[in-house]
């Protein structure tokens, strides 16, 4: 009975709110179709695929393909090249979305706020390609801007792109210039939602422009930063796939060497398909253990949580 009833109230709730539903229906099918179907493909992680004999023909091998990804000499170094670009990547791109949102949100002038607007999203439109492309005519060693200039004031040149001791920060700079202006959207909507009164109250009792930003306009998007914080954390194995790809040559492979890289060079280049969906099924259960654990602390400050 109590099935049925909860199965009557969900019958009645679709049709009540059918057009939001049916507006939800795209996003559903997309989940379903490229996200849930997929994960099929996990059982492949302890499976000696092959394809003559299939999917179900594969052999069954249980966690040999953990094992080996485990004892590899180069794990340690992946999973520290992994979790330092991430580390960077949070210390240093992610508060630049929220302070460029509250900078954008104290300009007054609509057209000049539209304008700068429009300016900080367009890097993220750009491809990896363009953005790679576009670091080597500035960095490179031979045809770079700033080792021409260099040579030009009598210095020598910096082998930017073949150090290692600056592929990390270079690879925290690219993702900042592409992707923090269009990390401002959520934050500009979450400020967008604070009540004005609080602004006046505040004016009203003295209080200046950073006296607003701190007591009120942090405090009111404080959820937001928390829930994308938390997801990101869910990220922390996960690299930029296509801008290390790119990035990457045989001077920077022992900083660069992620498991992003890993799994292509593996499972693609050299067919070895159970191996690359192994090192995938690795990321997702470190994803979901970081963002279990955040969750967890964050309900434990007190702090609203995803759930």
């Amino acid at each position: 009975m109590p099935a049925k009833k909860s199965r009557s109230r969900l019958w009645i709730s679709v049709k009540q709110y059918k057009t939001i539903y049916l507006l939800a229906l795209p996003g559903i099918l997309y989940f379903i179709l490229f996200k849930f179907v997929p994960m099929w493909g996990l059982l492949l992680a302890f499976k000696q695929y092959n394809p003559y004999a299939g999917f179900s023909g594969s052999e069954w091998v249980g966690f040999k393909y953990f094992h080996e990804l485990f004892t590899d000499r180069n794990f340690y170094i992946m999973l520290r090249n992994t979790f330092a670009i991430n580390l960077f990547s949070l210390a240093f791109m992610f508060p630049v979305p929220i302070l460029l949102a509250l900078m954008l949100n104290e300009i007054r002038h609509e057209v000049f706020k539209r304008v700068n607007q429009s300016i900080v999203y367009v890097p993220h439109f750009l491809s990896w390609v363009v953005v790679v492309s576009m670091t080597h005519f500035i960095l490179s060693s031979e045809v770079g801007i700033i080792n021409k200039v260099l040579m030009q004031l009598g210095f020598e040149r910096i082998a930017f792109l073949s150090n290692p001791n600056y592929f990390w920060g270079l690879i925290t700079a690219q993702s900042m210039w592409k992707e923090a202006g269009w990390g401002t959207i959520i934050f500009l909507a979450a400020i967008a939602g604070v009540d004005p009164q609080r602004y006046e109250a505040a004016v009203v009792d003295g209080a200046g422009r950073w006296r607003q930003i701190w007591h009120i306009t942090l405090p009111a998007i404080r959820p937001t930063i928390i829930i994308l914080l938390i997801l990101r954390l869910g990220h922390m194995a996960d690299v930029g796939f296509e801008q290390l790809l790119l990035m990457m040559n045989p001077l920077v492979n022992s900083v660069a060497e992620v498991f992003d890289t890993y799994a292509y060079s593996i499972g693609i280049l050299k067919g070895q398909v159970s191996v690359g969906i192994t090192v995938g099924m690795f990321k997702g259960v470190v994803g979901l253990v970081l963002v279990l654990m955040s969750n967890y602390v964050v309900k434990k400050m007190g702090q609203e949580g995803i759930y």
